[in-house]
């Protein structure tokens, strides 16, 4: 007779129904809950497909002594019967119009008392989450997000691959490279000494595809970043990497608004119009203050220094006086949400992060402003200021920063607008707005290195009228560059590539490389741009940013598997941790105190 536990189970745990009934099955999973009801024991038995209950009574026979043994996440082997509820449905799971009647049962494998229940919420802090991750990772919510990422998974390569694309896998060592981010860097064992470097995007690699005359490329790609951490970054993360030969902007549109049509639509049933709309970045910081604007409500930003110049209002026309910025924006407020409270302790010091010297405010009236700073303006002046930052002229805030450095402004307003937007309700789940940024700066200017720096990456191409200014106005040089945003959240970024040796070599001279540090560095891109390099440009997708926007959750460590903390630390498996002698003296490696 065949062991119990050695029998295929015959359906999952989330499968049966009504026209099951009368069937012979057997299930296996994990105990959800039990419940002895005056001798008769209630089981609901879990997997990642759902619960389904199962009854024990005296059909066991002799082995039902055996239940009283079991406790939550036991797992568990059942042998029998499905029985039609009848009328008696448990419309909480789909599994509810059944129930199956154990016949025998083992269990397979007993628990300890887990140290947080296996709930879809549960009250556990994220430190204990992350340490028992296979414990919170059978908990619905994060299953029903790997599954989630899975199906993105498998659309994005079906689409590519059915518009022509090939997967092609690109190396993870491969040599550091100055330019971004630092480099995580794996030493050579038969090469003492020497270093590989994990990638931080398989850019390289994927512009010499082009060259190699694979004119689609795609791969669904691991990278590594050795930065400081948010809640919404990791050390190691995923990308849609994809590149193409012989484009132009609209025809990368196309193709990557086309993938995200389909994602909606497959995972979410929703149908996103496109074409997405379209704003410059230099429009992006004007109207939102950042590159990466939340196109789901209005309070946009309004530039004021041609009523500031001059005005009584001194710490505003000293600023338009020394060629800064003063901006504002209005927020409508008729049930006084936003309390000069709330204002002095929260926004305030919010904007000061962003290097603000402090935040005005106005709030509007009848009467006219209700602020500090209303005595410096006649009720003309209230007038065109309301009128210029949107503001209803009976119940709204404008919020002012001036600075003389824009970069402050735009970025102080520019996150204080998503703070207030989410404060006042008008930032909700399943509100999708897509918007495409383009045209961004080449170049940025490194005050720490005293330097030019690339604002994507030195591999971008210039925009042809700007060709001329790459030495002697570098700042003014616009890319071919592009970025996705989604609800404010940049998912993903590209550009039209430099294609040739000569062009290349010059974006590296405007960026401070000389030729012999980019031979070095970068000597076998500009071999390979000598060979009948052809146009080419792509875009990467962030997937895990991508998913945590799909799945309407608030950290990126929710969607994936196996996360890292803001300290680049596995709470499971306590890595990175330290190795023996042994080890460091194979690798030709001795470590020092710093």
């Amino acid at each position: 007779m065949q062991i119990l536990s050695e029998m295929r189970r015959t359906h999952n745990c989330g499968e049966l129904r009504r026209a099951n009934a009368g069937q012979k099955v057997i299930l296996k999973g994990w105990v959800a809950g039990w419940r002895n009801h005056g001798g008769i024991y209630f089981v609901d038995l879990r997997d990642r497909y759902g619960i389904t209950q199962v009854v024990f009574d005296e059909r066991l026979g002799e082995n039902f002594d055996l239940i009283s043994q079991v406790r939550n996440e036991y797992v568990l082997v059942v042998q029998g019967e499905v029985s039609d509820r009848g009328e008696n449905i448990n419309k909480k799971i789909p599994t509810g119009e059944i129930e199956v009647y154990a016949l025998a049962f083992e269990i397979l494998t007993r628990s300890e008392a887990t140290p947080f229940p296996i709930e879809d919420e549960v009250n556990a802090n994220e430190v204990t989450r992350l340490q028992y991750r296979y414990l919170d990772l059978r908990r619905k919510p994060l299953q029903d997000i790997m599954v989630l990422r899975h199906k993105v998974n498998q659309i994005a390569r079906n689409y590519l691959s059915d518009n022509g694309f090939l997967e092609i896998e690109t190396p993870y060592l491969n040599k550091s490279t100055p330019e971004g981010a630092r480099d995580y860097l794996v030493p050579s064992r038969v090469q003492p000494g020497n270093f590989y470097a994990l990638p931080q995007s398989p850019q390289i690699f994927k512009q010499i595809l082009m060259v190699a005359g694979f004119d689609r490329y795609f791969q669904i790609v691991r990278c590594f970043r050795d930065e400081d951490l948010r809640q919404d970054r990791q050390p190691e993360f995923t990308q849609i990497d994809i590149e193409l030969s012989f484009p132009d902007e609209e025809m990368i549109y196309e193709i990557v608004e086309g993938l995200l049509v389909k994602v909606w639509k497959e995972t979410k049933g929703m149908n996103i119009p496109h074409p997405f709309p379209r704003i410059t970045w230099t429009e992006s910081m004007a109207r939102f203050g950042v590159d990466n604007p939340d196109m789901r409500y209005g309070l946009e930003l309004c530039t004021l220094n041609e009523i500031m110049a001059g005005c009584a209002f001194k710490a505003f026309a000293s600023v338009v006086e020394a060629g800064g910025l003063v901006k504002a924006f209005s927020v409508p407020d008729p049930d006084k949400t936003l309390s000069r409270s709330f204002i002095e302790k929260e926004l305030d010091p919010f904007v000061k992060v962003y290097g603000a010297k402090g935040l005005a405010w106005a709030r509007t009236g009848a009467e006219g402003w209700q602020s500090s700073i209303a005595k410096f303006f006649d009720a003309d002046t209230q007038k065109r200021i309301n009128e210029l930052a949107g503001a209803n002229a009976e119940d709204s805030v404008i919020f002012f920063v001036a600075s003389e450095n824009p970069r402050i402004v735009n970025g102080a307003l520019g996150n204080l607008r998503k703070k207030i937007a989410a404060k006042m309700g008008l930032v909700k789940d399943n509100d999708y707005k897509f918007v495409w940024v383009t045209e961004f700066p080449l170049f940025e200017y490194s005050e720490e290195a005293k330097r030019w720096a690339s604002a994507h990456h030195p591999f971008t191409q210039p925009r042809p009228e700007h060709m001329d200014m790459l030495q002697s106005d570098p700042g003014k040089v616009l890319a071919r560059a592009y970025d996705i945003v989604l609800n404010g959240n940049e998912i993903g970024g590209g550009s039209i590539r430099i294609h040739s040796s000569e062009m290349q070599q010059k974006v590296f001279r405007a960026l401070g490389i000389g030729d012999e540090e980019a031979r070095e560095k970068f000597g076998f891109l500009l071999d390979a741009l000598q060979f009948g390099a052809p146009p080419h440009g792509g875009l990467a997708f962030g997937m895990d940013r991508l998913i945590m926007l799909l799945a309407c959750t608030q950290s990126i460590r929710d969607v994936i598997a196996f996360p890292k903390t803001t300290s680049a630390s596995c709470l499971m498996s306590n890595a990175p941790s330290r190795v023996d002698n042994a080890q460091l003296k194979e690798l030709g490696l001795k470590l020092e105190k710093i």
